[in-house]
Parts: C-alpha cells; structure tokens; sequence
C-alpha cells in the first residue's frame, strides 16, 4: 500500500485508539479489547515495554483487518525499528524531520506532533502525512476552526485529552480525525464495545458535510 492509502484506512474512522501501558500483557488485552470493540486502527506507544514486540503480533495475527501504528517514536532510529517491527504508520508529539524522513524512505506515513500554526505549516514542508495536535486539552475545538480558517490544508488530529464527550466536536470544527487513549479504552468488554460504537455513529455524524478521510483526494506523490 502506498502512504496515502495507509493514511486513508488508519483514519478511516476518524478516531484512532492509543495504547500505552505498563506492561506487555496489560497493552495486549487492552488492544484485543478495542479490536473487538471494532475499532480498526491502533497505535502501540513505544513508552510500553515490549512495544514492538507487540506491534509485531498484532499486524502479523491481524493483517489487512486493522491498522497497527507506533506512537511516541521521537527520532530516526526509533522510527526504523517501529518500521521493521511491522508498523504501519508512526506518531510523534514532536515535529522530526529524521523521523519523517525515515518512515517516508520505507513508504510510512507520519503524523508528526504540532502545537502552533507556524509548526503546522513547517510539518507540511516537511512532508508531514497529518498532524498531531499535542496536547489537544490545551486549546477548544473552536480553536482549530480559526486556524483552518486561514490553513484549510492542514489535517489535524487532535490527541492528548480528547474526551467521548467532545470527540464530535473536534470533527466538527473541521479535526479528519482524534486520537484517545484511556477515555475511550477504559472499562470491562461490554462497556468499552459500546463506548466505541456510539462513538463511531457520532463522529459521523459530526461532519456530515466534511470529506471523509476514506475519500480524501490522492496526492500526487506515494
């Protein structure tokens, strides 16, 4: 698959699911739990021990069924184990040119880490595939609509503090996806499967209007 296809089916949803654990086991289940919750794009945090190992699995065991991605993968020879390891895509809350230019030169896109307008725009020169919004509970979903307003191309995620609660409304100030760690994970089975799916009905519901990352225009580079 080229980057921008990989990019298309991990923000799909628009949400991707962050696992970051304290152990091993602890981020297997919690994977295996929003996988069968249906959430199709993961991304293992490489501060859990063992990460790669556990990106390693789960793409092997899963195959084209998800997407498995590495997060917190803050410099080049971090970004080329995660890619060896079998990740899919990588992310940064930090803006690295080496990091983006080691998971671009084995076809991985990046979602490089951004906090203003100037590195937003300094990650797209770069090449950046989106952009992470780092932490997201500094600012308001308003927030992003006047900085689209004057950047419409910027594709953002917001990460770090996006709730169930105001999820949609980062959609629908103009965010192609969220990205959520715990407050979408925690919880026994049954409440985590109903979590995501009333998620995933009002993320779609957010922007009706807006093109889904899943119709997104081809770039004219792979």
């Amino acid at each position: 698959m080229y980057r921008w296809e990989i990019t298309r089916a991990a923000l799909a949803q628009r949400v991707f699911a962050i696992v970051r654990s304290k152990t091993y086991d602890e981020a297997s289940a919690t994977a295996d739990t929003l996988l069968s919750a249906g959430i199709t794009s993961l991304e293992i945090s490489l501060t859990t021990p063992f990460a790669l190992e556990a990106v390693t699995t789960l793409t092997r065991e899963l195959g084209e069924d998800a997407v498995i991605g590495a997060g917190t993968v803050l410099d080049a020879v971090s970004a080329r184990m995660a890619v060896d390891a079998g990740a899919r895509f990588l992310v940064s809350p930090s803006l690295d040119a080496e990091v983006i230019r080691t998971g671009h030169r084995y076809g991985v896109p990046v979602f490089a880490g951004v906090s203003t307008p100037t590195e937003m725009v300094r990650a797209l020169e770069l090449g950046a595939d989106a952009l992470k919004l780092f932490p997201a509970a500094a600012h308001h979903p308003s927030w992003i609509r006047e900085v689209l307003a004057a950047l419409p191309q910027v594709p953002l995620l917001p990460t770090g503090g996006v709730t169930v609660e105001d999820a949609p409304d980062w959609i629908a100030a103009g965010a192609v996806a969220v990205g959520m760690g715990s407050a979408l994970s925690e919880g026994d089975r049954d409440t985590v499967t109903k979590r995501a799916a009333d998620l995933l009905v009002r993320l779609a519901e957010a922007a009706p209007d807006h093109p889904s990352p899943d119709v997104m225009a081809e770039p004219f580079e792979d």
